[in-house]
């Protein structure tokens, strides 16, 4: 009997439901962090497509879900775009591919010449670096694919709940753009016109414009009629406490980040000690200026093994790389000259390889799960239903009262 419940509830882990926003989100920083801390192109190509892959395979069908693709589109024009600028303002190097006019500015920009030879080494080197932005921009955008904005607004800590309303409408807004250009675009095909060419602004950009205008109104309103932004009445000495505790925590922030910079001239207590002692004060006034803030939760979303898993992935990610970084500093940033293949090693990329873990070990979202994801699942639980609502032999009065 025991080992039946063990399975049951090992199955409800896994059955169809949405994560954390948190841990999608800390999940995304995670890649963000490893893509920051190497230029290795094989390195960051496999973060790319652990992003996407996970985003295919966890993403729901809402209308955040579908703007991914245009954050890989913004990916692509960034990488693109410092390639061109690199060959226009001189990609000099050993290893020339093709050799362009030199064009000389006149006047007094005499001395700055566009274009010239091109060389593989400085394609290269431009490359990777766009290619950190990529992954960046591509990890964020994961989050927002797969993170529901408005279930990470009722996440947020009631200090920072007002600060968390502006930064969750803001990241809702591309999502919500790419929306409108979807349902407009669509209209117009509908109505058999193309919105292209000199058609496009009044055809398909107007009435994006007018809809994101009409979604703002509405958001306003509907924000107003549920109390957005009332806050609740506080003595003035818990006012006067709570921005006293920020504000000397912001100041003991900058002076410990300084002394941790200014390494050799500064005394020891003004780095770590001092940042601890900000930390302290911080967390100390967020917890009074929560008091100002009356909210309700409805559901809140809580932290499964699912969550832990998530997040134990991206910090172990992390972990990995800075320790890869440490002890093999010619695989986290390789020299590209002379020309050569990049080197890697098992290690560093079993270290990415554990952000895929989130992929396939984390249940399905709501959004697109169907009766026959889990059939066994499915057929224990009505099991384990029937056997609750099964009516029970009433045993005889004689026995009771004996």
């Amino acid at each position: 009997m025991s080992s039946r419940i063990a399975h049951r509830k090992m199955i409800m882990r896994f059955l169809p439901r949405n994560l954390h926003p948190g841990a999608w989100w800390g999940w995304a920083i995670g890649c963000a962090v490893v893509a920051s801390r190497t230029t290795n192109p094989l390195l960051l190509g496999l973060v790319i497509a652990i992003c996407c892959l996970t985003v295919l395979l966890r993403r729901g069908s809402a209308p955040w879900s579908m703007a991914f693709r245009l954050y890989v589109l913004l990916a692509v024009f960034i990488v693109a775009l410092r390639l061109v600028f690199r060959v226009v303002f001189s990609a000099d190097g050993p290893t020339v591919i093709i050799n362009l006019p030199v064009i000389a500015l006149p006047g007094a920009l005499g001395s700055v010449h566009l274009f010239g030879p091109v060389s593989a080494e400085a394609l290269i080197m431009t490359g990777t670096s766009a290619m950190q932005l990529a992954a960046m921009v591509i990890a964020i955008g994961a989050a927002n694919a797969l993170a529901n904005p408005k279930r990470l607004l009722a996440a947020v800590p009631g200090a920072l709940y007002t600060w968390g309303t502006v930064t969750v409408i803001a990241i809702s807004v591309f999502p919500q753009l790419a929306e409108s250009v979807v349902r407009v675009r669509r209209t117009q095909q509908l109505r058999g016109k193309s919105g292209k060419g000199a058609h496009l602004i009044r055809q398909v950009a107007l009435p994006v414009l007018a809809d994101g205008l009409d979604r703002s109104l509405t958001l306003a309103g509907a924000m107003d009629s549920r109390g957005y932004g009332r806050s609740a009445l506080v003595p003035t000495t818990t006012r006067n406490a709570t921005s006293g505790l920020l504000m000397a925590s912001t100041l003991a922030i900058c002076v410990g980040v300084y002394g941790l910079l200014d390494t050799g001239r500064t005394p020891m207590w003004m780095g770590a000690p001092i940042i601890l002692v900000g930390l302290v004060f911080g967390l100390a006034g967020l917890r009074l200026a929560g008091r100002r803030v009356t909210r309700t939760r409805y559901r809140p979303d809580k932290m499964a093994a699912a969550e832990w898993l998530t997040l134990g992935s991206a910090v172990a990610a992390c972990v990995g790389i800075m320790t890869v970084a440490a002890f093999q500093p010619q695989i986290a940033r390789p020299f590209m000259q002379p020309l050569a293949w990049p080197p890697v090693s098992l290690g560093a990329i079993g270290v990415v390889l554990v952000l895929i873990l989130p992929a396939f070990l984390t249940p399905l979202p709501e959004e697109i799960a169907t009766p026959d994801d889990l059939p066994l699942a499915n057929a224990d639980i009505a099991d384990h239903r029937a056997e609750l609502l099964r009516p029970r032999a009433t045993p005889p009065l004689a026995e009771v009262m004996a």
